[in-house]
């Protein structure tokens, strides 16, 4: 227990609750496809050297990957985020992301499986143009 509450006070995590930490452990597990592609490509700092986090807890979220050092989420959306009610639920969930402070960068499953190195390219663009903003703590965590 301890361990979690050490996590939940963490700022990486944004308030999140330890029932979201024990789902997004879950989710890492059993990644899509799609995502295992993604996370082969991000891990251990592949992309300019920054660190992602697969499945990780925001807030009252669970971010596809996430890396805090440039605030940014990236998802990875399957055919259901065609629905407009999931639709109109990924829009509020951007919003409350980025009214963190965190940029969210989406991407169809089909994007990763047929043009991985776009992917990457967008990824690395969006990285090689992010400001931290003035009130963060210098260095990478």
């Amino acid at each position: 227990m301890l361990k979690i509450n050490q996590r939940l006070e963490n700022p990486i995590y944004h308030g999140a609750k330890a029932k979201t930490l024990g789902k997004a452990h879950d989710l890492r597990m059993c990644m899509t496809s799609s995502e295992r592609i993604l996370w082969q490509n991000l891990r251990n700092k592949k992309v300019l050297d920054y660190k992602f986090r697969r499945q990780h807890a925001i807030s009252q979220f669970i971010a596809d990957f996430y890396c805090h050092e440039a605030r940014s989420v990236i998802e990875v959306d399957g055919g259901y985020h065609n629905n407009p009610d999931q639709q109109e639920y990924d829009k509020g969930r951007t919003a409350e992301l980025e009214n963190l402070g965190i940029k969210v960068l989406r991407f169809t499953n089909k994007d990763v499986e047929t043009d991985i190195n776009k992917v990457i390219t967008e990824i690395s663009t969006y990285l090689k143009h992010f400001t931290p903003p003035k009130s963060s703590p210098k260095g990478r965590t």
